[in-house]
């Protein structure tokens, strides 16, 4: 599907070099203020071919199975250690997989700041650990967003390394332009099982795994392993056929918040306000998050996105700018400005989810559009697959963009060679007059704006969209004839 489109090629990434220890302001502030100004270089790219959606993949040509991308740039082991003559613990890279090619200065500068920001996401705690003896290992991700909007996706698993005693632990990163956390998830049980043997055993598994095409959505790869006393290993790794949606399980986001609360934030998410999540749990915030901007499809979120904010970076909750972050229980305390912020709480048995809101958040959307939304989500299974949970609920927010907006694409006029969208006849043909109040707020937001950019600037690029638009029409006219209306 064309609205998903691929990452544009990046960079190479540095060598396993200390660089955290010596990080100086002007490098992290640059990185901080990379987030403040995204937006206005998406404004003037126009969701170019570096377009920095979330969930970003081009479906191949038909009857290819696989992407022709890597699976992953590096694997890297990041681990802690003690600091010198202070107190605290420091990250650094014990291990990367492949090693570094040969690169110019300034390339290689570019690099070391994006791992820079790696070793912060791994342990965006900070320097306070404690050696312990025991650990639930945890799996989450994190994006990484260069200046221009191009963006990384980071794969995370934390777990104690080999050893008796206490110890703190070490993370395994995967860097990929690939956005799927089903999959990776997967290949970081493979190996987690191997290191249970010994490290040795983890990067032929990854040199296989690098060699071997991507498929394409909704198709599966084979990747061949040998282990000793097991023998040969055949592992199948298959992507979700909906691209939008394999970097995305709802699961983590309706166990947290009831249907109520998450229409709440789906509002307050499409009229681009600033949301804060609250949680313990590093695999909470990446998956609410992620799974809260996919409620948005076909629309992109183009603002903040920081799944994980660390610690040196918290100052970014007080940006005058739209974002969502996940920011840890321990930090919430630093959130002293609350003002125009809705924070939602994502801890179990959380006395209140929101610990802060606007107010007006449970009359934002139509009342017919919650109502039908609430129908819709109340008919999922408890024992329903992944797939068929995100199909459920991603067409049931889809249905609420269809039975509003639905109606954009008759109000495009031929001017010479461009397409130009207007405005006023849109809204004067909005078919419900309880939508208009809705559909006025949500035309203002940067995300209408790039999608109608897009529609004025490019071949079909919403054909998904397009498609489940008719569908609502075609349905509207058989009720409406069997009904004896026409």
């Amino acid at each position: 599907m064309s609205r998903d489109k691929k990452r544009t090629e990046q960079q190479q990434t540095p060598a396993d070099t200390d660089i955290l220890g010596d990080m100086d302001q002007g490098a992290l502030k640059k990185f901080s203020s990379m987030f403040s100004t995204l937006q206005e270089k998406l404004h003037r790219t126009k969701r170019s071919s570096s377009d920095p959606g979330v969930y970003s993949a081009v479906a191949p040509p038909a009857g290819r199975t696989h992407s022709g991308q890597l699976f992953f740039e590096y694997l890297l082991v990041v681990s802690l250690r003690k600091k010198r003559n202070e107190e605290g613990y420091e990250p650094h890279i014990t291990y990367q997989f492949p090693k570094r090619e040969v690169m110019g200065r300034l390339q290689r500068e570019e690099e070391e700041k994006c791992m820079k920001a790696a070793h912060l996401f791994c342990f965006p705690e900070g320097i306070n650990w404690a050696p312990l003896t025991e650990y639930k290992s945890e799996t989450f991700s994190f994006v990484l967003t260069e200046v221009d909007g191009s963006r990384r996706n980071g794969y995370c698993r934390r777990l104690l390394p080999a050893g008796r005693g206490a110890r703190v632990p070490e993370a395994y990163c995967i860097i990929s332009h690939v956005a799927c956390f089903g999959l990776f998830s997967k290949i970081f049980d493979e190996v987690e099982k191997r290191r249970q043997i010994s490290k040795a055993m983890i990067y032929p598994f990854m040199q296989s795994l690098r060699e071997a095409p991507l498929p394409s959505p909704g198709n599966t790869v084979t990747v061949t392993s040998f282990i000793p006393d097991a023998g040969t290993e055949i592992i199948s790794l298959t992507r979700p056929a909906e691209s939008w949606l394999e970097h995305v399980d709802f699961r983590t986001l309706f166990r947290c918040l009831n249907d109520d609360e998450v229409l709440m934030v789906f509002a307050a998410t499409v009229m681009e306000r600033q949301i804060i999540f609250i949680s313990e749990e590093l695999s909470t915030l990446s998956q609410v998050l992620h799974a809260v901007a996919a409620l948005l499809y076909p629309f992109v979120w183009q603002h903040t996105f920081i799944s994980i904010v660390p610690t040196v970076l918290i100052d970014v909750c007080a940006a005058p700018t739209p974002f969502l972050l996940g920011v840890q229980k321990s930090l919430l305390e630093q959130l002293t400005d609350h003002s125009d912020l809705m924070i939602v709480d994502l801890s179990p048995g959380a006395e209140t989810k929101f610990i802060t809101r606007i107010g007006d958040e449970e009359s934002l959307l139509p009342a017919k559009l919650k109502e039908e939304l609430l129908s819709r989500l109340s008919a999922r299974k408890r024992d329903a697959s992944t797939e068929e949970l995100n199909r459920l609920v991603s067409e049931a927010f889809l249905s609420v963009f269809v039975r509003s907006v639905g109606h954009f694409s008759q109000h495009f006029r031929r001017s010479g060679n461009s397409r130009r969208f207007h405005k006023k006849s849109f809204l004067k043909a909005v078919q419900h007059k309880s939508h208009v109040d809705f559909v006025k707020l949500f035309i203002q937001t940067q995300m209408f704006d790039l999608f109608i950019q897009e529609e004025e600037t490019q071949a079909n690029p919403n054909a998904f969209f397009h498609r489940k638009v008719l569908e609502y029409h075609e349905r509207k006219k058989k009720e409406k004839t069997k009904a004896g209306w026409v």
